[in-house]
C-alpha cells in the first residue's frame, strides 16, 4: 500500500510501515527547519551592516575576542529574528509524533528555542543554545532582560554585558567554529544515533561535522534512514527514502500517513 501526500506524491508503503512500527525515532533537524518559520540561516545572503562580513567569520571566538560589539550586535539581531518567529507545521509534528512512538530523541543542531516551543521536551542542542549565554572567560551563566531586543533591520554593534562575577564580557550561548560540542550533548546524540531503528533526517546539509556524522552512525548499526530536504544533500546515497519537499508540508503528511486518525500537529 502507498499513502498519498498533501502535494500528491506517494509515501512508500514501507517506509510508512518502518516508521510505524519502530520503537526509537530520532529526529535530526538542521537549519531547514528553522529557516522555514523565518530564521535567517548562516548561507542566507546578509543585509545592512551584515552584508559587509562574511557570517561564519562572525562565529568564532576570535571574532569575539577582536570586535566583541560587532558580534554581540551580530547575535542580538539574530536573538531578535528567533523571539519574533514561531514554530512551523513541521516543529509541532516533531512534538507530536513523541505520543505516537515509543521512544523518540530529538537532536538538532538549531541553536534556536522552536522545538521546545513547539511542545518537545529534552531536546539535545548540539551546537548550544542562544538563549542562554554566559560569560565569555568564567562561563558564568546569564540571562537575559525580558522582552524581544529592538534591534533595527539592517543591524548594528552592541557592547555586550559585563559579567557580575568577573567583569568579563557576556557571549551568547552558542558553540562557535573551532569550539568543540557540549560534551553530554554529543554523548546522548552518539548513543541515540545508535541505538534507534529509525532516524529523520529533517532540512540539514549533513556538511557540519561532527552532527554530519550521526545518520552514518544510524545506518551502520541498522537502523532506517528518511531524510526530508528541498535540496539533494550528502545524504541521498545512503537515505533510504529521499522525500524532497518542504519539511512543513512533508513531515505532517508522512505522519498523517503513518498514525491515521492519531496525530494533532498543531499540539
Amino acid at each position: 500500500m502507498n499513502d498519498m501526500n498533501d502535494s500528491g506524491a506517494l509515501f512508500s508503503g514501507q517506509m510508512v510501515a518502518a516508521l510505524r512500527h519502530a520503537r526509537h525515532v530520532v529526529v535530526l533537524t538542521g537549519a531547514g527547519v528553522s529557516a522555514e518559520s523565518g530564521v535567517p540561516t548562516f548561507r542566507d545572503a546578509q543585509t545592512g551592516l551584515w552584508a559587509r562580513y562574511d557570517a561564519t567569520a562572525l562565529a568564532t571566538p576570535d571574532a569575539f575576542r577582536a570586535d566583541p560589539a560587532l558580534v554581540w550586535g551580530w547575535y542580538e539581531w539574530r536573538r531578535a529574528a528567533v523571539m519574533r518567529a514561531a514554530p512551523n507545521p513541521a516543529h509541532a509534528a516533531v512534538a507530536a509524533l513523541a505520543r505516537q512512538v515509543p521512544e523518540l530523541t530529538v537532536i538538532t543542531q538549531n541553536v534556536d528555542d522552536l522545538h521546545e516551543r513547539a511542545g518537545s521536551a529534552g531536546v539535545i542542542h548540539l551546537h548550544g543554545r542562544l538563549m542562554q549565554p554566559r560569560c565569555f572567560q568564567c562561563g558564568t551563566p546569564w540571562r537575559y532582560p525580558a522582552g524581544v531586543p529592538d534591534e533595527p533591520e539592517g543591524g548594528r554593534r552592541v557592547t555586550p554585558p559585563d559579567c557580575p562575577r568577573c567583569a568579563g564580557p557576556i557571549r551568547p550561548g552558542v558553540v562557535w567554529f573551532g569550539e568543540g560540542l557540549p560534551a553530554d550533548e554529543w554523548q546522548s546524540a552518539l548513543a541515540a544515533a545508535a541505538g534507534c531503528d529509525l532516524m529523520l533526517a529533517i532540512g540539514t546539509s549533513a556538511l557540519v561535522y561532527p552532527a554530519a556524522e550521526l545518520p552514518q552512525i544510524a545506518v551502520n548499526t541498522g537502523a532506517t534512514l528518511v531524510q526530508i530536504n528541498p535540496q539533494a544533500t550528502s545524504l541521498d546515497g545512503i537515505a533510504h527514502w529521499n522525500l524532497p519537499g518542504a519539511a512543513g508540508i512533508t513531515l505532517p503528511a508522512l505522519l498523517r500517513a503513518a498514525f491515521v486518525g492519531g496525530m494533532n500537529e498543531t499540539a
